[in-house]
C-alpha cells in the first residue's frame, strides 16, 4: 500500500512538472516570438520615418489582407513584404497606407509641439513570426502616424544647445525648441517666451559658458502658460539646473527631456546634384573661380552641374538697378573673420527683371510659380577649397525691400527661399514692402544696414555706421558652441552670442532699431565661416525681433521649408497567439 501511494505521488509529481516544462517551453517560445514580431513592426516604422527625413514619401502596394506574404502577394515598394531571422523565428512583416493620407491638421493642446501646424500620414504594419517548423507563434500589429512639422513655425529651433541671453529687454512670441540643453539669462532687463518651451537636454536658469557657481542672475525669465505669464524661479543665486517639478505649474508649456527629433544635415545645403536644394532650385548662379585663384565668372549651372552657356550669358548681360549689373562679384572685409571676403553679388530685383523677360531662361516658368510653394534660388561660390572650413567665400543678396519683377505685367511672386552652402550677406531692407514668405538659409547670416558702404568695411567702427533696417525673412544657419562643448555647463570658454546674436552684425548700429521678423534654425555648428563671436566687430541695435506669426498657417510658409519628422504611436495590438 505505501508503495502504491509513492508511486501515485511521484506519477502526480511526474505528470505536473511535465505540464509546468510544457507551460514554460511554450511561454518562453512564445515570448521570443512576440519580442521578434515586435523588433519587425520597430524596424518597419522606423523605415516609413527615415524616408520623410530623406524629403520624399514612401510608394508602392501592400499585399493584400488575405494569405499576405504568402507565394507572390508580396506587395510592392516600400509596402512589400520583407522577411528578418530574429530570435530563432522568421518574421515576416508589410506595411499598409490609410487611404487618406495626407491629413493636415493642428497638434492638439497639451501635446508636444502643441499648436502648431503638421502633415499626418497614417501606417498599419504587421509583423508574424513562426519557428522552424513553419508555425505562426506571434502576430502584431502596430497603428502609427508620422507627422511632419515645419521648422519655421519655431520662433528658435536648435538642433544643439541654446543660449537665450540678451542685455535689453526681449519677447519671443513664438515656440521654443532645442534638441541639446536650453540655458536662459536676462542680463539687465525680461526675458519673456510666450510659446511652448521643449528641450530634449536639460533647462538651466543662467550662463552655459561661466564657471561652477556662476550666478543666473535674478532678472526675469518669464514663460507662458496657458493663463498667465510666470517668472521662472524668479530668484536662484547661481547657475541652477530646473527640475520638473519646478516646470510642473506651467501646465505643459514647458516639456524638459523629450524625444530628440531628427532634422535634416547641412549637407542638404551642398550644391551637388542629389541634394533636396540643388535639385529643386529654379536658378542656380556659380561664382566660379580657378585653382590659381582667377575668376572664370558667374555662371548658371544645370542641375547635373554643367554650365548652362546661354542661360549665363543672358544673366551677365541683364542689368541691374542699383548698379551695372544684376550679378557680379566683390569683395569686402570681415573683421569676425579677420579676411576678405569673396562675394558672389546679386541684385535681387535687377534679376527678377531679368528673368521675367527672358521667360525664364526659356523653361516656359513663370516668377508666380508654386511648384515648391515658390522660387528657390541657389546661390555659391565654387573655387579652391571651397568645400572647406574657412574659405573667406560668400554670397550677397541686395536690393531686396520688395521681392517682385517692376517689368509691367511681371506676375507676383508667390514666395522665395535662397540657399547657399557659404557665408549669407543681405544687404538692406529685405522683403520689408509687400511681404512674401521668405527664407534665407546659408553656412551663416550676416545682416548689413541700409547704410552699409563697401569702401568703409576694413575702417574702424566709427566709419561703419548702421541706419535702421528691416528683414523680414526666416532664417537657417551655423551657430557657434560656447567653450566649443555641446551639453556640459560650466567648462568656460568664449561665449558664443546667444540667440539674440544669431544673424552676424559688422556696424555700429548703437541708437538704430535692427527689425526682424522670421523664425531662426540653426542645425549645427558653422561650416565655412568660423570666426568667433568674441572676434566681431560691431556695436548692437535696438532690437524690434519676434516670431513670424503668419508662418502659422502652413500656406505662408517660405518654399520647401525644412521639417522634422516623429513618429506617434496609435494602436499596438496582439492579433494571434500560437
Amino acid at each position: 500500500m505505501l508503495l502504491a501511494l509513492l508511486s501515485g505521488l511521484f506519477a502526480a509529481y511526474y505528470a505536473t512538472a511535465s505540464s509546468e516544462t510544457s507551460s514554460l517551453r511554450y511561454s518562453r517560445a512564445g515570448s521570443s516570438a512576440f519580442y521578434a514580431s515586435e523588433a519587425g513592426l520597430n524596424i518597419r516604422a522606423e523605415a516609413i520615418r527615415q524616408i520623410f527625413v530623406d524629403y520624399n514619401r514612401p510608394t508602392g502596394t501592400s499585399p493584400t489582407a488575405t494569405n499576405p506574404c504568402i507565394g507572390a502577394n508580396t506587395g510592392s515598394g516600400h509596402f512589400a513584404c520583407i522577411n528578418y531571422l530574429f530570435n530563432m523565428r522568421t518574421v515576416r512583416s508589410y506595411v499598409a497606407e490609410d487611404a487618406a493620407n495626407p491629413v493636415v491638421l493642428t497638434i492638439p493642446p497639451g501635446e508636444r509641439y502643441q499648436n502648431l501646424n503638421a502633415q499626418e500620414y497614417r501606417y498599419t504594419t504587421v509583423a508574424t513570426a513562426s519557428n522552424n517548423r513553419n508555425r505562426d507563434e506571434a502576430k502584431l500589429e502596430l497603428r502609427f502616424k508620422s507627422r511632419l512639422v515645419p521648422l519655421f513655425q519655431f520662433a528658435a529651433f536648435y538642433n544643439k544647445d541654446l543660449e537665450i541671453l540678451p542685455g535689453p529687454a526681449m519677447s519671443l512670441a513664438g515656440p521654443v525648441h532645442t534638441n541639446g540643453d536650453l540655458y536662459l539669462f536676462s542680463a539687465s532687463s525680461t526675458l519673456t517666451i510666450a510659446g511652448q518651451v521643449t528641450t530634449a537636454g536639460s533647462l538651466w536658469r543662467g550662463r552655459k559658458n561661466g564657471a561652477v557657481g556662476a550666478s543666473c542672475n535674478n532678472q526675469q525669465v518669464r514663460i507662458f502658460d496657458p493663463g498667465t505669464a510666470r517668472a521662472l524661479l524668479p530668484s536662484c543665486p547661481t547657475r541652477t539646473m530646473l527640475a520638473k517639478t519646478d516646470v510642473a505649474p506651467w501646465n505643459g508649456m514647458i516639456q524638459m527631456a523629450v524625444q530628440p527629433v531628427t532634422v535634416p544635415s547641412p549637407a542638404v545645403f551642398a550644391p551637388n546634384p542629389g541634394q533636396i536644394y540643388w535639385d529643386k532650385a529654379d536658378l542656380r548662379v556659380v561664382l566660379a573661380i580657378a585653382a590659381n585663384a582667377t575668376i572664370t565668372g558667374v555662371q548658371v549651372r544645370n542641375q547635373d552641374d554643367s554650365i548652362n552657356v546661354s542661360a549665363s550669358t543672358t544673366l551677365n548681360a541683364c542689368a541691374g538697378i542699383v548698379s551695372a549689373r544684376a550679378v557680379g562679384t566683390t569683395t569686402i572685409f570681415n573683421h569676425r573673420e579677420n579676411a576678405t571676403i569673396r562675394l558672389l553679388d546679386l541684385d535681387l530685383l535687377g534679376t527678377l527683371n531679368c528673368l521675367q523677360s527672358s521667360n525664364w531662361f526659356s523653361t516656359a516658368k513663370r516668377l508666380d510659380d508654386s511648384t515648391e510653394g515658390g522660387l528657390v534660388l541657389h546661390l555659391t561660390v565654387k573655387g579652391p577649397n571651397s568645400n572647406l572650413a574657412k574659405t573667406n567665400y560668400g554670397v550677397r543678396v541686395r536690393n531686396g525691400s520688395r521681392i517682385y519683377s517692376s517689368v509691367a505685367g511681371a506676375p507676383s511672386v508667390q514666395g522665395l527661399t535662397i540657399v547657399s552652402d557659404q557665408a549669407m550677406y543681405v544687404m538692406g531692407d529685405y522683403n520689408s514692402i509687400n511681404k512674401r514668405p521668405a527664407a534665407f538659409m546659408a553656412d551663416t547670416i550676416n545682416e548689413l544696414s541700409n547704410n552699409w558702404d563697401d569702401s568703409n568695411a576694413a575702417a574702424g567702427l566709427g566709419s561703419r555706421i548702421a541706419s535702421s533696417t528691416t528683414y523680414n525673412a526666416a532664417f537657417l544657419a551655423g551657430t557657434d558652441v560656447s567653450g566649443g562643448i555641446e551639453g556640459i555647463a560650466g567648462q568656460g570658454g568664449s561665449y558664443n552670442g546667444g540667440l539674440e546674436n544669431y544673424p552676424r552684425l559688422h556696424e555700429n548700429w548703437s541708437g538704430r532699431i535692427n527689425t526682424y521678423r522670421g523664425s531662426f534654425v540653426s542645425l549645427g555648428r558653422a561650416q565655412r565661416a568660423t570666426g568667433t563671436w568674441s572676434s566681431q566687430s560691431y556695436s548692437p541695435p535696438n532690437r524690434d525681433w519676434n516670431y513670424d506669426t503668419s508662418f502659422n498657417d502652413a500656406a505662408n510658409l517660405p518654399p520647401i521649408t525644412p521639417r522634422f519628422v516623429y513618429l506617434r504611436q496609435e494602436l499596438f495590438v496582439r492579433d494571434f497567439d500560437g
